[in-house]
């Protein structure tokens, strides 16, 4: 191949071209310090870089926002779960005190006020609440644990329970004591009032999650039913101020197969045989996807005070406040299909492929029963402070007739009386704090067990925060190496470079200088 001038001074001219073009791409990476400034540079180096990014603000997003969300969520969760940690042990304690047979009526006041007190402190906590979201009511976040004003809002609710929900209460029939006064104490019905006419029953009932229900004029009569159909009644709507009484009557044999349901109280009075055929019901291991042994009890209620329960965060209900049912709004249906009734869980992404519960539910800690126990103690308080007021009265009244046979007679049978029904109240009552002290230790291991739970949730979260925190590191070190240049190693490059292509201008300089006419 003949080699010209021409030829020594393209290629030359190419080469030098070649060192500035290397030299203008370390002169970009130096000021930029990146290995590439567009695809087309590197594509290996490009792809790469693409997936790391990802990675890295995948993890970013994970350990700087996600991961500090579900712990402060967990932790305003733990703070609530402890504070009614603390107020159940108080409770526990006033059962304690409440269980001694000696109270006076400066004492009873007293732990009546301690139980009201820590009974409403229960389900204040309960509406605790993270940069505006409730902790507890499960998906829906927007709305409070309990009612926030009175309001009027028909619902039909169905609880959901096992026989173990079943309880034996006394009644005491009282004869009538409590309608003695000054004026009527010497006729009658007053003046028949005798000591055996005192007596104790065993009542067996459910107490439902709710009291003051619907009356039976304005409200679908309510029903008690189990899943396998063994037991399907419906209930009959009373007042606690029927006469007779529907704690003695509910006794009788004619309503042994019956149930009573009183408005006020939200009790479920059951006849002997519902009673057992409820305590037989057993849930047959052998079949899935139906408990046996599960007993469905709906009624409708319309009145709400501010403070109370909200039923739709515990129960399968609808709403029927409009007066079209096309627009009537069903809240957990699932839970009447669903055998295991799945809790709405809150889980937030913590990783990849990797998500962690953040939300205890209502169901498992603020249960409707902690309330309805303390109303059973602040009723026998009361009833005991009455027939004590009432007996102090009688006494009172046998002192001033104490000159006068008749009156003396009918005021000694009247304080018999009362000294009788008094001892079966005052043995009621210890024995209901009694069962409430187990009752109470109860509902704290519930809480216990939440706690425990939310803790053991929170260890977990820091474990995986550890290793976020060092995937974040490694996948910084990957994106580094990757993107970025060793400033060293091109500054050292970059001055070889310059180098090259001085020494480079000085050859071709003293090559384009030799031509033909220089030997002529």
């Amino acid at each position: 191949m003949r080699i010209t001038t021409k030829v020594i001074q393209n290629n030359t001219l190419s080469n030098i071209n070649s060192n500035k073009v290397l030299q203008d791409k370390l002169s970009n990476q130096m000021s930029t310090q990146k290995k590439i400034n567009r695809p087309s540079d590197d594509p290996v180096v490009a792809i790469r870089a693409l997936r790391l990014r990802t990675n890295v603000s995948q993890v970013t997003q994970y350990y700087e926002k996600n991961v500090p969300d579900a712990k402060s969520w967990m932790q305003i969760t733990e703070d609530a779960l402890t504070s009614v940690s603390e107020v159940l042990t108080d409770m526990i304690v006033q059962c304690q005190k409440g269980s001694s047979e000696k109270l006076t009526s400066s004492d009873r006041q007293t732990i009546l006020d301690d139980i009201t007190a820590l009974k409403d402190e229960v389900y204040a906590t309960g509406n605790a609440d993270y940069a505006g979201r409730c902790v507890f009511t499960g998906y829906r976040t927007d709305t409070t644990l309990k009612c926030t004003k009175a309001e009027t809002k028909k619902y039909s609710i169905t609880e959901q329970l096992e026989n173990n929900s079943v309880d034996s209460i006394k009644y005491i029939d009282s004869a009538g004591i409590s309608n003695i006064s000054d004026v009527n104490f010497n006729t009658a019905p007053s003046s028949n009032i005798q000591e055996a006419a005192v007596k104790e029953y065993d009542v067996h009932r459910i107490k439902l999650a709710y009291n003051r229900l619907d009356d039976e004029t304005d409200t679908i009569a309510p029903t008690i039913k189990s899943v396998d159909g063994t037991v399907d009644v419906t209930a009959t709507i009373v007042s606690e101020n029927d006469i007779p009484s529907p704690y003695i009557a509910i006794t009788e044999a004619a309503n042994a197969d019956s149930c009573f349901l009183i408005k006020e109280t939200g009790e479920l009075l059951l006849g002997d045989n519902l009673y057992t055929k409820i305590m037989d019901l057993k849930d047959d291991v052998l079949t899935t996807g139906q408990n046996e042994g599960e007993i469905r009890i709906t009624y409708e209620r319309s009145d709400w005070l501010k403070d109370e329960l909200r039923p739709e965060h515990y129960f399968a209900c609808t709403d029927k406040s409009d007066a079209d049912s096309a627009n009537w709004i069903v809240y957990n249906p699932a839970y009447l299909t669903d055998v295991t009734r799945e809790k709405q869980s809150i889980e937030y992404d913590v990783g990849l492929n990797q998500s962690i519960k953040v939300n205890t539910t209502a169901d498992e800690v603020f249960t409707h029963a902690i309330g309805r126990d303390v109303d059973d103690l602040i009723a026998a308080m009361r009833e005991e402070a009455s027939m004590e007021e009432k007996l102090t009265q009688l006494k009172g009244l046998a002192e001033q007739y104490a000159s006068d046979p008749v009156n003396s007679a009918t005021l000694k049978n009247q304080v018999e009386a009362a000294e009788k029904a008094l001892t079966y109240i005052r043995e009621k009552r210890e024995n209901l704090f009694e069962k409430s002290i187990t009752k109470m230790q109860g509902h704290l291991d519930n809480v216990n067990y939440a706690t425990t739970g939310c803790g053991t949730r929170q260890k977990k979260l820091e474990l995986i925060e550890n290793r976020l925190m060092s995937q974040k590191t490694s996948f910084e070190t990957l994106q580094s190496d990757n993107e970025n240049i060793d400033l060293t190693d091109v500054a050292i490059q970059l001055s070889g470079a310059e180098l090259t292509y001085n020494a480079a201008l000085m050859a071709t300089s003293k090559i384009l200088q030799t031509t033909l006419v220089s030997y002529l």
